[in-house]
């Protein structure tokens, strides 16, 4: 399923906890949120407001 990004709530080198906040995306009129599995420091982005994504598309790093 595609999803367009509606924001992304994190910057390279924040260090986030397990269950944070990282994004949310919008598909089939329902806002998701995207949230951390493991705790860490966002390396990078991959991804911006207005953006379509998949099921499965890496959408941010953590180190």
């Amino acid at each position: 399923m595609q999803g367009s990004v509606i924001s992304v709530d994190v910057s390279p080198g924040q260090t986030v906890a397990k269950g944070d906040t990282l994004a949310a995306i919008e598909a089939m009129k329902m806002e998701t949120s995207v949230v951390a599995e493991a705790g860490g420091i966002v390396k990078s982005i991959l991804i911006q407001p207005g953006t379509l994504v998949r099921a499965g598309q890496l959408l941010i790093e953590l180190q």
